[in-house]
């Protein structure tokens, strides 16, 4: 190789000895920036190729990425934002882009660098079918972002009675506190005036919880 022994060999000259060791070194360095992020570069460009195609609506090059075998793709974040590529069509409230990646593998609880999930971006937006196809392939209905708040703390504030409605029948929990006010959604809407009908919301999903047992006699039998 070009760093043969005569390279690092040593003279009588210790000053030649150690240029020559440090040139070695330096040729080093140069072969490994120019081999290793070889790999790094081509997984950054299929990442980023992936996401421009669900951005761009482009069916067929998003296909051909995650039809690759072996493939995680479908799972893979924006550099800067943390989005994956179900980020990116939830915000932009396109329900079939949601099935499709839903189908393909897509994780429904990866969370951006905000700790925002697609349920809770779907939420934020209004955005209920998104949410029920969520939903239905397992999203975590009570996970939450770097406030701690729950996707149904955000409906409630939002004053959204049929997203609560969605959120609760999915099991979301009203006493959650979120870690910016301590605060749980049912706090937030006993404290709001006007989110009298989200209180009931609540209030109706409490009383579906608990066993029917008027009109029945549970003493000894005699």
């Amino acid at each position: 190789m070009f760093w043969g022994n005569s390279e690092i060999s040593q003279s009588n000259d210790p000053n030649n000895g150690k240029s020559s060791i440090r040139r070695f070194f330096l040729r080093l360095i140069v072969v490994c920036s120019l081999v290793l992020p070889g790999v790094a570069t081509a997984q950054f460009s299929s990442s980023y190729n992936f996401l421009k195609a669900v951005k761009d609506r482009d069916g067929a090059e998003a296909t051909k990425f995650l039809n690759q075998p072996g493939t995680v793709i479908v799972n893979t974040r924006d550099i800067s934002t943390g989005e994956t590529a179900l980020h990116i069509v939830v915000a932009r409230r396109d329900a079939t882009w949601t099935g499709f990646l839903l189908q393909k593998g897509a994780n429904p609880n990866l969370r951006d660098k905000q700790g925002t999930t697609p349920l809770m971006l779907a939420t934020q937006l209004r955005f209920m079918e998104g949410a029920r196809v969520l939903l239905a392939k397992k999203a975590n209905v009570n996970e939450t972002n770097n406030q701690g708040e729950t996707a149904l703390i955000r409906a409630v504030q939002l004053r959204d009675s049929e997203m609560t409605r969605l959120l609760l029948k999915n099991g979301a929990d009203p006493d959650r506190p979120d870690t910016l006010a301590g605060l749980s959604a049912r706090d937030y809407a006993t404290r709001d005036r006007r989110a009298a009908s989200i209180l009931n919301e609540i209030e109706k999903a409490d009383a579906e919880k608990k066993p029917k047992t008027e009109g029945k006699f549970f003493g000894p039998k005699g």
